[in-house]
């Protein structure tokens, strides 16, 4: 097998009846949707693409569900024919988790549709626009060679930032910007990129100017990334685009195809948060309890030893910008911690390691077991193991979880965990970086769960300490990251972008809450929202609560009830009588149906959508006791 981007080289290979399978699933069964996405995990090609992309497209325009998908609507617009990547582009997301609509718009009237709006595209309501435009669709008439990239750039940024304003103007969405790639002809050669005003020192430009303004909102595709890996001279097809206007060749439409997919999956909180890593032939050469420390092979001296610390580093690297990594590996325990204490070329260390789990049970079982403790979904891992048959077996037993796959070259397999895009983010904050500590600190409050007396001495033992403040453009970054990942403890779902946070930063009608939280094992972060407004229930004053939503990483610790408490609080200061609440049913959400009821509200209105509303009178609310230490900072002083 070729190993490479454009291949998509670490899915499995497409099955043979795949045409039969994706004809005979029941649109109407419970598991199309993990059943559709079994099959677009597979390696497939333009055409097999658009037919699993039609089958997506038929069941989410007639109003039906892929659950347990969260759904997204992608509106694409081109100065290409950008309608034959269309399917692809489905599958991909829905590989990485998304169950994707998408609109596109070609040619001229890509332009007229920005920048004017258009009926058949507001109905679509677009939950994201994708500018998927090429160095052809933008003005760079003013080029020349040997003369200043400054006029160009300014020229193209101010078109782009036109086009974006008008899709905000219309849409009211976020917008997606690719950087360009440079097409392969030269006029100067070696001195191409020394020269003013030729494409490869232009388009460098303009590609560090669209970094800069995604920056004032928006997200990137970095289509130049991505030609850099497949080469150009491969990407672009001149005749394809002298006669059909095809931006890029189609056999590449996969590899664009899934780097949108993987962008998608990010916005919407997909992407994998632990890497699970074997042990034997994985992260060393030869199995540790027959070879014994001195006859494993790792370290310098050798190729082989020398691609198992790049698989250690890669390791290193994902959890220092917040990934966490387990173990998962048929072995006696003792063994397998054996190198990770005393060889001395070992990069890894068992304090990097979150969940450690060497046994002789199936390992499907074990990535069980590390999901639970992590307290993550099992679509949160990425299991890396050289052995085809374990990989197999995990595939079966267990879809959801992202398994690459390697052949017999150790040297690949760090480039193709690193290729694949399962850990790709829209944004990095300071607490990201903390990521892989909290979930260690998670194990070890399992931990002194397990020995306490009662749920009680559990949380006195924690030391918790709990820190409410209202937005702001400290905690902006997180608070959006929050509001379009979480799933689960999410009670409408509504997603905003940066930019709407930064607006409610500012909006005085409006009551935000931010939540920390520390104990005695460490600092988890950020791991609540809520956004509240002024309304009137009943002839009386009271806060509609627009969004609420934790972490499920701290469930149980009476979190809920700190949050209502403050809520409460603020609403009564406000002069509100009534607290409403609203749960809006997801395909993910189902954990927090009865959010309220446990939580004192009553219950006024079910609607036939599944959408519940609750009230809470705050006259006869008394808040309970907390088992945490409060802080706070009020609005003023923020």
């Amino acid at each position: 097998m070729t190993v490479g981007t454009a291949q998509l080289s670490w899915l499995p290979d497409v099955p043979a009846d795949f045409t039969r399978r994706l004809k005979e699933l029941d649109p109407a069964a419970p598991d199309f949707g993990t059943a559709l996405q079994r099959l677009a995990t597979a390696r497939l090609n333009i055409n097999q693409a658009t037919s699993l992309g039609r089958r997506i497209e038929a069941q989410l325009s007639n109003g039906g569900k892929l659950n347990p998908f969260p759904s997204l609507k992608l509106a694409v617009l081109s100065n290409g024919t950008i309608t034959l990547a269309a399917g692809a582009i489905q599958a991909a997301a829905l590989r990485h988790g998304v169950a994707t609509q998408v609109r596109c718009v070609e040619y001229e009237l890509a332009t007229n549709v920005a920048l004017s709006g258009e009926p058949e595209m507001g109905a679509f309501a677009p939950d994201l626009v994708l500018l998927a435009f090429d160095y052809r669709g933008l003005p760079f008439d003013r080029m020349r060679a040997g003369e200043p990239a400054k006029p160009v750039v300014e020229e193209v940024i101010g078109h782009l930032r036109m086009l974006r304003d008008g899709i905000k103007r219309n849409f009211g969405v976020p917008v997606v910007f690719q950087t360009l790639a440079t097409p392969p002809a030269s006029l100067f050669g070696n001195f191409d990129v020394r020269l003013g005003g030729t494409w490869r020192s232009v388009i460098s430009a303009v590609n560090a100017a669209i970094v800069e303004l995604v920056e004032e909102g928006g997200y990137l595709l970095d289509v130049a990334g991505l030609v850099e890996r497949v080469g150009s001279e491969n990407w672009f097809d001149e005749p394809q685009w002298l006669a059909h206007k095809v931006s890029f060749q189609l056999d590449m439409a996969p590899a664009y195809a899934d780097y949108v997919g993987r962008l998608v999956g990010a916005v919407r909180g997909r992407s994998r948060k632990c890497l699970v890593l074997d042990l034997d032939n994985t992260l060393w050469g030869g199995a540790i309890g027959d070879e014994g420390l001195s006859g494993i092979v790792l370290g310098q001296g050798s190729a082989d030893g020398e691609a198992f610390l790049a698989v250690q580093r890669m390791a290193l690297a994902l959890r220092e910008r917040g990934v966490a990594l387990a173990v998962c590996s048929k072995n006696d325990d003792a063994n397998a911690r054996q190198p990770f204490r005393s060889h001395p070329d070992m990069l890894l260390k068992e304090e990097h390691i979150s969940v450690f789990q060497a046994n002789w049970v199936d390992k499907a079982t074990n990535l069980e077991a590390i999901a639970k403790t992590l307290n993550i979904g099992l679509d949160a891992l990425v299991f890396l193991d050289d052995n085809p048959a374990e990989r197999g077996q995990v595939r079966m037993a267990l879809p959801m979880v992202a398994i690459p796959e390697v052949g017999t070259d150790p040297s690949t397999y760090a480039w193709t965990i690193q290729a694949a895009g399962y850990f790709d983010a829209v944004s990095f904050s300071a607490e990201d970086k903390q990521r892989a500590d909290q979930y260690a600190a998670e194990v070890q409050r399992v931990a002194v769960m397990s020995q306490a007396r009662d749920l009680g001495d559990y949380l006195s033992e924690l030391a918790m300490v709990i820190h409410f403040a209202p937005f702001d453009p400290i905690g902006r970054s997180r608070i959006a990251q929050l509001i379009n990942k979480s799933n689960q403890f999410n009670l409408t779902s509504r997603r905003y972008t940066e930019a709407q946070v930064a607006a409610f930063e500012g909006d005085t009608a409006a009551y935000t809450m931010q939540v920390r939280l520390r104990d005695r094992f460490g600092d988890s972060g950020m791991i609540g929202v809520i956004v509240a407004r002024p309304a009137e229930h009943a002839g009386e004053p009271a806060f509609d609560i627009d969004t609420w939503l934790m972490s499920c990483r701290v469930l149980g610790r009476k979190v809920e009830a700190a949050m209502l408490s403050e809520l409460a609080q603020a609403a009564r200061a406000g002069g509100a009588r009534w607290l409403i609440g609203r749960y809006v049913p997801t395909a993910k959400n189902g954990m927090v149906r009865e959010h309220y009821a446990k939580l004192g509200f009553t219950l006024v209105e079910e609607l036939p959508s599944g959408e519940c509303i609750w009230q809470l009178d705050l006259s006869a609310f008394s808040a309970e006791d907390l088992p945490m230490v409060v802080e706070r900072v009020t609005k003023a002083a923020a």
